[in-house]
């Protein structure tokens, strides 16, 4: 049976490599979703009329089509997986349905039928706005393609279409440059999702490979969330709804990983590391000593880091701090005291 994941109210189907005129450096769909099997048009319905007999909430349902190039499909089989979809969107049990493809595979016939039957949002794999990066990468693609695709979604009548972005850190070709190219045209495209992923090296991959053959070392995660935890404070601060931080925790992914920056707790990592930075600032001519730290209760685990990591740094910086809660702080946020 195909693989059908609901996390939270989505209602995913995954369809590896479907579509895809390309076959990029990174990619092994199949390792990275679990997904091993042909999904059909009718194993969509019969999977999406289970979904719905639980009790589901309207307002958060959504239907996604991950993986592939959704809008690169043969068009009967890309409308039989809307057919089967749609109807749930016109009874109103679900708040649309989302899907995932190249930003060459947009245009106005496909905008035509994505309306049509009840899309609601649109993502599209830019993985780089370097067209350096993307030319290593065997994209097939370049930035201005994204910059178009995102136009023409924006500017459809009605504007039926949220706009999301896929972007990928870490690959071959990047360096601090084209990290600082990518975001800032990100910016400027400015949409309404984000969702920032590491690179992993899989089994069987181009990438593979190339590290085999020692052209090419992979950020691991400690030097990856260096650099992306300041990106994705960014994106936020943009007003850039990040909805996902780092890949989906798989066995089918571990078990065929051979580098890279894979944690099932990615995003908790990068926010722990920009509270570091931020305590580190703000002792900045503080001295040494005893102290007490105070967050909100549901930021505890990022002020502390991962295996203590930032209560260690600030003991070797001199100080040690004991962790209190104030529910009135804002996440994020912190009062600190110091012992004089």
């Amino acid at each position: 049976m195909a693989c059908v994941k609901a996390a939270h109210t989505n209602i995913a189907f995954f369809i590896p490599h479907r579509g895809c005129p390309h076959r990029c450096s990174f990619c092994d769909q199949r390792a990275i979703s679990g997904e091993g099997h042909f999904l059909t048009p009718e194993a969509v319905g019969e999977q999406l009329k289970a979904a719905f007999s639980r009790d589901l909430n309207p307002e958060s349902t959504e239907i996604a089509f991950f993986g592939g190039s959704f809008t690169c499909l043969p068009q009967r089989e890309m409308e039989g997986f809307l057919q089967a979809a749609f109807p749930y969107v016109q009874s109103g049990k679900c708040r649309g349905i989302r899907v995932s493809t190249r930003p060459d595979g947009i245009s106005k016939p496909i905008l035509d039928l994505l309306s049509r039957y009840g899309v609601t949002a649109i993502e599209l794999g830019a993985q780089s706005l370097d067209d350096k990066v993307l030319q290593i990468n065997g994209r097939g693609h370049t930035a201005e393609d994204v910059r178009t695709a995102s136009e023409e979604i924006r500017r459809y009548p009605g504007n039926p279409f949220s706009l999301g972005l896929q972007i990928m850190t870490g690959l071959p070709g990047e360096d601090e440059q084209s990290r600082e190219l990518t975001q800032k045209a990100a910016l400027s495209i400015h949409p309404d999702t984000l969702r920032l992923y590491p690179t992993v090296v899989i089994r069987g991959t181009e990438l593979a490979r190339w590290m085999e053959e020692g052209n090419y070392r992979p950020p691991d995660l400690e030097e990856t969330v260096a650099f992306a935890a300041p990106m994705l404070e960014r994106y936020e601060k943009a007003g850039i709804r990040i909805i996902r931080a780092g890949l989906h925790a798989s066995r089918e992914l571990e078990a065929e990983m051979l580098g890279g920056a894979y944690h099932p707790a990615f995003r908790e990592l990068c926010q722990s590391e920009l509270f570091r930075r931020k305590l580190e600032k703000a002792l900045a001519g503080q001295p040494k000593g005893k102290g007490i730290l105070t967050v909100h209760p549901r930021f505890v685990s990022i002020a502390v880091g991962q295996k203590r990591k930032n209560l260690l740094w600030a003991e070797k910086q001199g100080y040690s701090f004991k962790i209190r809660t104030d529910e009135t702080l804002e996440p994020g946020e912190f009062k600190l005291n110091l012992e004089n």
